[in-house]
């Protein structure tokens, strides 16, 4: 079995960034329940570890005691939640993606121009709710190209869209292309909102899966990302799987006999030892090969949130540089049992029938 991992994969730096909030600020408050509100990102086992330490997640403030530290996910709140958490004195810590946030600030922009926003989205997705709540008598979620098809505006010459940041570049382009036609001088926003994470881990399984005979996704159900990345290897005819770990892989899903080829990718929220588990699986069940296909060079870093770190200094706490990197290649032989390949970075992936041999 040839399995192949993408460059770029996994955690993002808006996800490493979130999960690092919480880990300190637990280290912060050692005799405290810390909550958070929400999943801080979507994926059971980040969840469940943070559960193991104690960590609380609620999904109503109500449940958060008066003066308690509460931290704010990584899918942004509605300022009616920041609110809510003024006026119940608790400690608030926001670890909103940024790129979340550069959407919520557009939304606030555009209301305040008179503008009406359609939020290309999933209504229910936390981060449309979040969004939605900056605006909301100025907003109207699309869907979908049908709802596109019928969705009624106020003004179609003060009109613009904006995206939800996880969703799939093929299905935002069948919307927007619906509503450029319906309403030609719709407004977009000045860079893409789908965010780099997404397009990049996208990019990467449109590329390689059609080289493939599977794909496995790793990641949970309610990860939008994961979710489309499954999608997108499907589009191109790809048999494709979204799995949590190691203990939901199924031999079924793998090509019978012969030479195989398997990509394994994770979503923006998904652990890389989850990965590399799956990955020592396969190579324990099949033996093979593993290496690592460079497709998109990703090197990010955000800063930590100011009210961490003010709380961080208050404590006599070293904030460091206060910036959380994220890079790629970062695969580590005692994680995967085997020593990856890693190809020269290529705007085009090198095709099966070139590696043989590398």
């Amino acid at each position: 079995m040839r399995i192949i991992l993408p460059n770029p994969r996994g955690f993002c730096a808006g996800v490493r960034m979130a999960i690092d909030v919480v880990d300190r600020v637990v280290g912060l408050y050692p005799d405290q329940t810390v909550y958070v509100y929400h999943e801080i990102v979507h994926n059971r086992h980040v969840v469940g570890r943070f559960k193991d330490r104690g960590v609380s997640f609620v999904d109503d403030l109500m449940e958060v005691p008066e003066g308690s530290v509460v931290v704010f996910s990584a899918h942004g709140i509605p300022p009616e939640i920041r609110r809510q958490a003024d006026e119940r004195g608790l400690i608030a810590i926001d670890a909103t993606c940024p790129l979340v946030t550069k959407v919520h600030s557009e939304a606030v922009r555009y209301a305040r121009k008179g503008y009406q926003i359609l939020l290309i989205g999933h209504a229910n997705h936390q981060e449309v709710v979040g969004t939605l709540g900056e605006a909301p008598e100025a907003t109207l979620v699309v869907e979908s190209p049908e709802h596109a098809e019928t969705i009624e505006v106020a003004d179609s010459e003060k009109l613009v869209y904006l995206t939800q940041t996880t969703l799939s570049t093929d299905d935002a382009g069948e919307i927007i292309r619906v509503l450029k036609r319906r309403f030609p001088h719709i407004h977009e926003p000045g860079e893409p909102d789908i965010c780099y994470a997404t397009t990049n881990r996208q990019h990467a399984v449109r590329q390689i899966a059609p080289e493939v005979d599977v794909v496995l996704v790793v990641g949970s159900r309610n990860s939008s990302n994961s979710v489309r990345l499954t999608e997108i290897a499907r589009n191109v005819g790809t048999p494709a799987y979204l799995l949590d770990d190691a203990s939901e892989l199924h031999e079924c899903w793998l090509p019978k006999g012969g030479e195989s080829n398997v990509l394994i990718t994770a979503g923006a929220s998904a652990p890389e030892d989850l990965v590399a588990a799956i990955c020592r699986t396969l190579l324990d069940r099949f033996g093979g090969t593993l290496e690592e296909w460079d497709i998109v060079d990703e090197s990010i870093e955000f800063a930590l949130p100011v009210a961490l770190r003010r709380i961080m200094a208050s404590k006599g706490v070293d904030a460091g540089s206060g910036i959380v990197t994220v890079e790629s290649g970062l695969s580590r032989d005692a994680l995967y049992g085997a020593v990856p390949l890693t190809v020269s970075a290529r705007s085009t992936p090198p095709t099966l029938a070139e590696k043989v041999g590398t």
